[in-house]
């Protein structure tokens, strides 16, 4: 058995997955020869798996250098719910006592522990170091990386420690992992761990399934809350605030209005928080309120909405939290109210602070507001932040996107707003230069008589918001920008000098008044589902049940993806139970009696013939030719050859193939079609059989087009369509 089926083997009986995700294997594998690893990966893209499943594998015990106490908790409680054993994973951290930590070091000692997570701070400490140089260490994991940089959102001085103390614990492989890192954060992790030359690994920040949405912030915006709130009915969500009094005031309104909601901040008393959190885990309650100190440590895969009461200080910090949202590939929406009047009193905040420290916070606070204020695509700006670039301009699936924005040229407005900028000596915010503009006779446009500046009233026939848009296109466009010390004021920069000088075209995008607001508020989102409705809703009631009978959150049992598999192929035994994806053998034998048992009877109520059954039935009258096709499709045998070999034409033997895939048994043909047909036109015959109505072959060639797709090109690459997702 290769690395490739090893590796394999040990994901689906430890985890329950039949196959990696992204640059999972990769990872794993680069670990596993003993080299330093930095893995950029999207929160949801299964970053904890690139060190759970090598630490099961490799000899020793991996140290994992984590910064909360409730995400190393929820971490080693879900280890532990894959194995048998207890003592596979524990912490190490300020909440147990010495008699508990002893314990732990004889499980380590008695190489029952594959799993260590600490804190900083206890791997710091004197006797903890001590007791380490004595162990097998396979490899060291930092976990939520970014800590360690000043530009990261989460900045954390303790994880500046960690380089020098591995270094007195003793050299191991170190990986670390990270959800969030601009080019400046990442080079800066690598540096201080000693891991410049690690191999590099990122993922693409693209979460497909999320919606981004950003709403005014009007007084109204409780109200706003509570209506988007009562639309998700039935669906947890998180609401952040940037204040612990915020979040509790809020939290009371929610509940006024027959929402459950509980408050979560760190001023809360430690038990009271943790009681909190566990009841959202647990479903007890509908919405959690909560300022950032919550969710780093919360893998609860089923939030189906985060909503920003209040605008991020960063970018960072919006991509992690919105990144909480539909973790398990199912709906995930992300509202967001934003108010300029929030940045400037964040950028008020900054003052009293060092200078270099107020000049990152509020660059990065400037990147938020734009983000906050363009009118493009969400998604191609927040990849673009991160280094990626978004090939597509239109997302589909963000507010800017589903509205209907009209290009106007803009050049003559910018000329008028730049001259009122000078003639104002720059000593003035963006409002007061619209208000100017539009003619308004505002009591300060009065008391310092710009009523009588030659450009008052020049704009009166456009609209605020239009105006508003020039001004920021030309500050995103580096034109102008607001004097961060004064308030906001707005400055001429040598570019917007050079466009007055030259004039010339400037594009603006401003939304249409055509269109139908209703489309943004409630977006519709596609998630998974369950072949049988019924069936589902049944195996929800009993995980609940099951999760309030032993204390443990929905999701630990089995993740809403496994129940609509167990909806959809009925399965009655715990051989077929354990082969649902995300199930495993660990799982099906804790968990799995009571939803066997569930299955049986309402198969047995209902007269269903199960895929399953079929699937058997059709295996069992397999011929000897189609067998012998399978196994040499499994060696990788090149088609053509296969066909000669049988005495078999191409199109005969793919009639035998699709036969085969048509039957429920799944193969992989890959391999051939990478070799025969190019990538450009595999993608497009894929995407053809996405939406296609039926698999018809004729169909298909009429669509496509006959001079540019042969019929075994179309075909291939519908066995391999077919065989993904179809079985």
């Amino acid at each position: 058995m290769d690395r490739h089926e090893q590796l394999l083997a040990a994901l689906q009986h430890n985890f329950g997955f039949d196959g990696f995700k992204g640059n999972q294997e990769a990872i794993i594998t680069n670990l596993m020869d003993g080299n330093d690893t930095f893995v950029l990966m999207p929160t949801g893209g299964g970053k904890s798996l690139c060190y759970q499943l090598p630490s099961l594998l490799m000899e020793g015990t991996a140290i994992v250098i984590s910064p909360l106490i409730a995400l190393m908790k929820n971490q080693v409680d879900a280890m532990r719910n894959y194995s048998e054993e207890d003592g596979i994973a524990h912490f190490i951290n300020s909440s147990l006592s010495k008699a508990e930590i002893q314990s732990v070091k004889d499980d380590i000692l008695g190489g029952k522990t594959k799993l260590l997570y600490v804190a900083p701070e206890s791997l710091n400490k004197d006797d903890n170091v001590d007791f380490l140089r004595n162990v097998k260490i396979s490899f060291y994991a930092v976990d939520e990386a970014h800590c360690i940089s000043e530009w990261g959102h989460d900045f954390r001085p303790e994880y500046r420690r960690i380089h020098p103390i591995v270094q007195r614990i003793g050299r191991a492989p170190i990986i670390a992992l990270t959800a969030t890192a601009t080019p400046k954060v990442q080079h800066d992790i690598q540096k201080n761990l000693g891991i410049l030359k690690a191999q590099v690994f990122k993922s693409s920040f693209n979460r497909p399934n999320l919606y981004y949405e950003i709403r005014q912030k009007t007084e109204d915006v409780d109200k706003e809350l509570i209506k988007y709130i009562r639309s998700m009915e039935g669906k947890s969500g998180i609401v952040y605030c940037l204040s612990r009094k915020t979040v509790e005031e809020l939290a009371q309104t929610l509940n006024v209005n027959n929402i459950s909601a509980l408050p979560y901040h760190a001023g809360m008393e430690s038990a009271v928080r943790t009681a909190n959190q566990d009841a959202f885990l647990m479903e007890k309650a509908q919405v959690i309120v909560a300022t950032i100190a919550f969710g780093m440590g919360i893998d609860k895969p089923d939030v189906r909405f985060v909503v920003h009461y209040d605008i991020p200080k960063s970018l960072e910090g919006y991509y992690q939290e919105t990144g909480r949202a539909g973790r398990d590939g199912g709906e995930g929406q992300c509202i967001c109210f934003y108010s300029p009047k929030d940045i400037e009193r964040l950028r008020k905040f900054q003052q009293g602070k060092p200078v270099a420290e107020q000049e990152i916070g509020n660059q990065l606070l400037f990147e938020t507001q734009s983000y906050a204020e363009s009118t493009l695509c969400r998604r191609k700006l927040l990849l673009h932040y991160f280094g990626e670039e978004y090939g597509q301009d239109n997302c589909g699936s963000c507010d800017n996107c589903k509205k209907h924005y009209k290009i106007i040229e803009a050049g003559e407005l910018l000329q008028m707003v730049i001259e009122t900028i000078q003639q104002l000596n720059e000593k003035f915010r963006a409002e007061h230069i619209v208000d100017i503009l539009k003619g308004n006779e505002t009591a300060t446009v009065l008391s310092y008589h710009h009523n009588e500046l030659e450009n008052f009233g020049a704009a009166e026939e456009e609209d605020e918001a239009t105006l508003m848009a020039v001004i920021r296109q030309a500050m995103l466009q580096g034109m102008l920008r607001k004097d961060i010390e004064s308030y906001g004021d707005l400055k001429v920069t040598q570019e917007g000098k050079k466009f007055l000088k030259k004039s010339g075209e400037f594009k603006v995008p401003v939304e249409s008044r055509e269109e139908d607001e209703e489309d943004s508020m409630e977006p519709a989102m596609a998630s998974g589902a369950a072949a049988d409705e019924v069936l589902y809703s049944i195996l929800k009631d009993v995980r609940k049940k099951l999760s309030k009978k032993l204390d443990l959150p929905p999701f630990v049992l089995f993740q809403d993806p496994s129940l609509e598999a167990m909806a959809t192929s009925y399965p009655i035994t715990m051989e077929e139970l354990q082969n649902i994806p995300g199930v495993g053998a660990g799982k099906a034998k804790r968990y799995g009696e009571e939803f066997l048992r569930i299955i049986k009877e309402y198969v047995e109520e209902n007269e269903i013939i199960r895929p399953e059954d079929l699937r058997v039935r059709t295996v069992a009258k397999k011929s000897q030719l189609k067998i012998s096709i399978i196994q040499a499709i499994d060696l990788k045998k090149d088609l053509d050859d296969l066909a000669e070999s049988k005495g078999m034409s191409m199109e005969e033997l793919l009639d035998e193939i699709e036969a085969i895939v048509y039957s429920g048994t799944k193969i992989n043909i890959n391999y051939f079609i990478e070799e025969v047909v190019d990538p450009d036109k595999e993608e497009e015959i894929y995407d053809y059989f996405k939406t296609a109505e039926t698999d018809s072959l004729k169909d298909a060639m009429e669509e496509l087009g006959e001079d540019d797709f042969t019929e075994i090109e179309v075909r291939l690459v519908r066995i391999k369509f077919q065989s993904e997702l179809g079985n």
